[in-house]
């Protein structure tokens, strides 16, 4: 299945202010097709009550990651939606921390691909996501909405 050398951290970054993950403050560092990489810094917003990182927030990061790992290795102008995500955390998210992502294609198909997330402190494994997406087919590139590798939209 041919790559979408277009999806890279530099396109990301154009398209990402006003997205979720943009409202999240996350942000993308490097993306091969074996790699994406993404980081944020924890703040306040991103706690539950009790003082620590929010479950929902360790997902985002994790699926946000694995999303842009899976638009890099989907043909040009497909696109997916996540059908499954597991998350394990094995260590509570602090104020200040900062996490980094590393989202790895373990299968990529014409109806599915499965990401797996691995969320670090350091060199610490902190967070496990497997993520599993549905590919959909390939769009007509004059489509209102614009398709993946039509970042930014409007060009």
């Amino acid at each position: 299945m041919p790559k979408n050398k277009e999806i890279t951290a530099e396109s990301i970054k154009e398209w990402l202010p006003g997205t979720f993950p943009g409202d999240m403050e996350i942000e993308p560092v490097e993306i091969t097709d074996e790699l994406a990489t993404g980081r944020m810094v924890v703040q306040q917003r991103h706690l539950h009550p009790g003082g620590f990182v929010h479950g929902g927030v360790w997902t985002a990061l994790g699926d946000s990651v694995a999303a842009w790992a899976t638009f890099r290795n989907l043909p040009p102008n497909h696109d997916f939606t996540t059908i499954e995500l597991k998350l394990n955390v094995f260590r509570a998210g602090k104020l200040g921390d900062e996490l980094l992502c590393e989202a790895r294609p373990l299968h990529v198909g014409r109806s599915t691909a499965v990401i797996e997330a691995r969320i670090l402190t350091g060199e610490k494994l902190v967070a496990n996501l497997i993520v599993t997406q549905f590919v959909l087919p390939g769009r007509d590139p004059r489509a209102e909405r614009p398709a993946p590798g039509d970042y930014p939209p409007g060009d």
